[in-house]
């Protein structure tokens, strides 16, 4: 053996294994370390996180339809700070999913980058999904019209009728959605809308028949949208309404409003219950003068007017006063002939005067006037009708309107 450590030979041979050991070592040490600084960031190497970056699908667009795909996904890149900082600010790279060559069904596959330098190691948040592939389908279905905001909608106005341009839209999915389609619409907002609508573009939304939506393609995406809009309107009369009962003398000659018609606004349903409007009631309990009375129309509920709805109310109250033994002439009674009252026996009676409130106040005993007029009348008993002569602007009735005399 000490021969051997003796020989050079045998020294070179023992250094030379040793060295081919270490090297051996070294690089498979060195291996294990790459492959995990593949698997987990260098902490002495600069790292940079992209948010939402978009995910896109290779797949045969027009066998297949695909779900389950996020539509973006982190990107975490680590390596020099000057490739990274180019690569993460200008990001011409494409994150994908490979999907080219699969079959229908669902499938476990991994997203993939491109674009991004060699030197750069990346990390893909998530790093596998689960897809499902479908055949794709293609149907026409007509885009129904339906309103939001008819809480806000005016009152009297309504909606006439609607379409769209085009009439139809052709959906795009897998099968299974496109059977499950129930409701496409196309949604105009109403708020506040008081005239017709042309021709405004409203995005098309497909849904099932629980009344939730389903992701499709669609095409066109929206539509253009007329609706007609209309306010109704119908002339009908106004009429004057009121309660209780005037005091005690006191009559009403007329009431009416400053208005004999009026146009009333409100939904065809509304309108054909109207045959006339009246006003809100007035009061007569405590009437005691003519005049006017501002008030408002009694509208139905739906209904309306231009303006406030105000109506002005001209009320001309009578009163009723009674003249008590107003004297009765006689006239035209022939030369020698005298008369006798029979019924009533003595030559007046009480007169009750009716009249303008105002007119009235003005009317004294004097300007009353009973007159029998005995032109022709022979002697004997007669029936003579009664002639009441008042002022203008008032009225009377007499206690009698014809009086029994006696002529001799």
């Amino acid at each position: 053996m000490d021969n051997w450590f003796k020989s050079p030979w045998f020294v070179r041979a023992i250094s030379l294994a040793f060295a081919i050991s270490l090297y051996v070592f070294v690089q498979v040490e060195m291996d294990q370390y790459q492959n995990e600084s593949r698997l987990l960031p260098n902490s002495n190497a600069d790292v940079q996180t992209i948010e939402n970056v978009p995910v896109n699908i290779r797949i045969d667009g027009e066998r297949f339809v695909v779900s389950g795909v996020p539509e973006f996904a982190a990107v975490s890149l680590e390596g020099s700070t000057g490739t990274l900082t180019a690569t993460a600010r200008n990001q011409n790279f494409d994150i994908y999913v490979n999907l080219e060559g699969l079959e229908a069904g669902t499938h476990t596959v991994e997203l993939k980058h491109t674009g991004i330098p060699d030197e750069l190691n990346v990390y893909i948040e998530p790093k596998t999904i689960e897809v499902t592939i479908e055949e794709r389908a293609s149907k026409k279905f007509p885009v129904a019209v339906d309103y939001i905001n008819e809480d806000e909608f005016p009152e009297g106005y309504q909606i006439e009728s609607s379409q769209t341009e085009p009439q139809q839209v052709t959906i795009t999915s897998s099968k299974e959605v496109i059977n499950q389609i129930a409701i496409v619409k196309a949604f105009v907002d109403v708020a506040g809308v008081k005239e017709s609508i042309d021709s405004r573009e409203v995005p098309v939304k497909v849904y099932d028949a629980r009344g939730n939506e389903l992701n499709t393609r669609i095409e066109p995406s929206s539509v253009n949208v007329s609706v007609t809009i209309s306010n109704p309107n119908k002339t009908v009369p106004v009429s004057v309404a009121t309660a209780g009962e005037l005091p005690d003398g006191y009559s009403l000659a007329s009431i009416s409003a400053n208005m004999d018609k009026v146009k009333v606004f409100g939904t065809s349903d509304v309108l054909q219950n109207i045959e006339e409007v009246k006003t809100e009631k007035i009061d007569l309990t405590d009437l005691n003068t003519s005049g006017t009375i501002d008030t408002k129309l009694a509208l139905p509920d739906g209904a309306s007017v231009s303006g406030d709805g105000s109506v002005e109310v001209t009320v001309e109250l009578e009163r009723n006063k009674t003249f008590k033994n107003v004297p009765v002439t006689i006239e035209n009674l022939d030369d020698g002939q005298d008369i006798a009252f029979i019924n009533p026996e003595t030559p007046e009676m009480d007169l009750n005067v009716i009249g303008n409130v105002d007119n009235l106040s003005k009317v004294s005993k004097d300007d009353l006037r009973i007159v029998l007029d005995a032109e022709g009348l022979d002697n004997g008993e007669h029936e003579i009708p009664v002639k009441i002569s008042v002022p203008d602007n008032v009225n009377a009735r007499g206690e009698y309107e014809q009086v029994t005399i006696d002529i001799s």
